[in-house]
């Protein structure tokens, strides 16, 4: 069973420039916890703070209800896998993965029965006697892996482990990671800034900005209800579209208005809808809607993407299923419309989402 961490209130500096002011979260006993941003948002810079990495200007990091703010990294019992893998060059497999347990002295039948157990954990104990160059970069973070749990620890930290890997190496390695850590249980902080990567893995998502947390959420939460225009804007596509909210009716202008029931009371009329490409549809341009031209289009197989001149020079992407139908091509008139039970509704002044709690 793992453990909870407790982030209250921290703060980090380096020299007089503040970092992380004043961040609090929780993180739940064997949950698999990712910390989601842009480059530069803090999201690394908490991670080291919890291993010992990074002092700590204020607040308080406990971990089972110790404060550990002072405890030396190697006195805190987690293990940690690294972007660049980190394996030891001159050490075969085994010897990798079996090192922690060799600093904490344990005897070597024993390192060698757990490393073993590991390495077929991981699915790569046909290489235990290979020497890291002679593995892919995907064993090699196999590898990391398998070394960062073999001494037990109480937290599992990952900053950006699939980042070196090619496509397919991530998808195939983020399930190896999301199996691992539901198989063993231990609580896991995962930074990325692979908004799929987090989807894909995540009991429940951080989204950082610039220091502060603007939502924590399960995956499907943070895709269908973003709190914020950030939050809307960084995690997937969607376009985004002023209207006027008239005591529940959006007006798109044209006379295109929408009914929704999704929105909070006292909603102001300045609004900003939210609409993913598949939550737009595409109709002829004498039917009512926001009147549009078709720029271009790309087929992917499974979907049909469009993007479309709206008023002004905005482009809006609307994503169809494919079918046998001949494509739209570019210059023809359209209409579009939304649907109005998914899109996310925004204050055009604070940006912060108009949708009620529960739908």
């Amino acid at each position: 069973m793992g453990v909870a961490i407790e982030v209250d209130n921290v703060i980090k500096r380096y020299g007089d420039h503040t970092v992380i002011n004043g961040l609090s979260l929780e993180i739940k006993p064997g949950e698999f916890f990712t910390l989601l941003g842009p480059s530069g948002c803090g999201k690394t810079t908490l991670l080291r703070m919890i291993i010992g990495f990074n002092t700590i200007e204020g607040g308080e990091i406990r971990v089972d209800g110790q404060v550990i703010n002072k405890i030396p990294t190697n006195r805190r019992n987690m293990g940690m896998v690294f972007q660049n893998y980190a394996v030891f060059p001159h050490m075969n497999v085994r010897d990798n993965v079996a090192y922690g347990l060799k600093t904490r002295k344990v005897d070597k039948a024993e390192r060698r029965r757990r490393a073993d157990e590991m390495l077929k954990m991981v699915k790569i104990d046909q290489y235990a006697d290979r020497m890291p160059a002679q593995l892919s970069g995907g064993q090699q973070q196999r590898v990391a892996l398998a070394r960062a749990i073999v001494i037990q620890p109480d937290v599992l930290l990952m900053d950006e482990p699939l980042s070196n890997l090619d496509a397919k190496l991530r998808v195939e390695m983020r399930n190896v990671i999301k199996r691992i850590q539901h198989q063993i249980g231990i609580t896991t902080v995962y930074v990325t800034h692979d908004q799929e990567e987090a989807l894909s893995v995540s009991d429940r998502i951080a989204v950082m900005h610039d220091g502060v947390i603007q939502q924590i959420d399960t995956p499907k939460r943070i895709y269908l209800r973003p709190s914020n225009e950030f939050v809307a804007g960084f995690i997937g596509l969607t376009n985004f579209l002023p209207a006027d909210n008239d005591d529940g009716v959006l007006d798109f202008g044209n006379k295109y208005r929408v009914p929704v029931n999704t929105l909070v009371d006292g909603s102001p009329r300045a609004v900003t809808v939210s609409a993913r490409p598949e939550e737009i549809t595409i109709h002829r341009v004498d039917e009512p809607g926001i009147p549009g031209e078709i720029r271009s289009s790309v087929f992917l197989g499974t979907s049909t993407h469009y993007f479309v001149a709206v008023s002004g020079d905005k482009e809006v992407e609307v994503t169809v299923p494919s079918d046998l139908s001949d494509t739209l091509e570019d210059g023809t008139r359209v209409s579009l419309r939304i649907l109005p039970d998914k899109v996310n509704i925004f204050n055009r002044e604070s940006r912060a989402s108009l949708i009620r709690e529960g739908v």
